[in-house]
């Protein structure tokens, strides 16, 4: 009857032990979303400044800046990880769009405006990358866990669900950006 009630309390603190880890990596999903999230509001939020830098330099380029306007605006809708990140991607080939255009307007490469936007939209991406980086990470590690067994038990009675990848799902945004100035 003892060992019954020692393997019985054995089983208990192990079903706690690994339901607070399961948590624990769950929340860390979570805080590493909210970083990727945090650093694309403050992309989305340099943008108006960087479009007006470009506005009148780049008469003929209206088409990407509305894009990028259209873009940040969808923004706001966005709710999963695909959206997001399926809006993500387009902004980045819009971005490389007009830091690539920019080259051929000297003056606008000048302006020192312009130039700190490029700046901080650079660094700012540095940190999406960054911020992806550790959300997949954290991401794989939670859906690994939940997946082993002995854990996978306690997950499949509890009900964690399997993450979500930020992923880029178009072959279009692994292509390098294409710019023709002969138009």
């Amino acid at each position: 009857m003892g060992i019954l009630v020692v393997v019985v309390v054995f089983l208990i603190i192990w079903a706690v032990v690994v339901y607070n880890g399961l948590i624990q990596s769950r929340n860390k999903v979570k805080n590493a979303w909210s970083q990727i999230d945090v650093q694309l509001q403050r992309r989305f939020d340099l943008i108006p400044n960087l479009v007006e830098a470009v506005k009148g330099y780049m008469t003929h380029e209206s088409e990407t800046l509305t894009k990028v306007t259209e873009l940040r605006t969808s923004w706001a809708n966005a709710t999963t990880v695909h959206e997001k990140a399926e809006l993500d991607n387009q902004l980045s080939g819009a971005l490389k769009t007009i830091m690539a255009v920019s080259e051929n307007y000297p003056d606008l490469k000048a302006n020192q405006n312009f130039s700190e936007l490029q700046e901080e939209l650079r660094n700012t991406e540095n940190k999406i990358s960054y911020a992806r980086q550790f959300y997949n990470d954290s991401v794989t590690m939670y859906n690994t866990k939940i997946e082993l067994v002995p854990t996978n038990i306690i997950a499949g009675i509890f009900k964690f669900q399997a993450e979500e990848l930020f992923k880029t799902d178009s072959e279009e945004a692994r292509k390098n950006v294409k710019v023709d100035f002969s138009k």
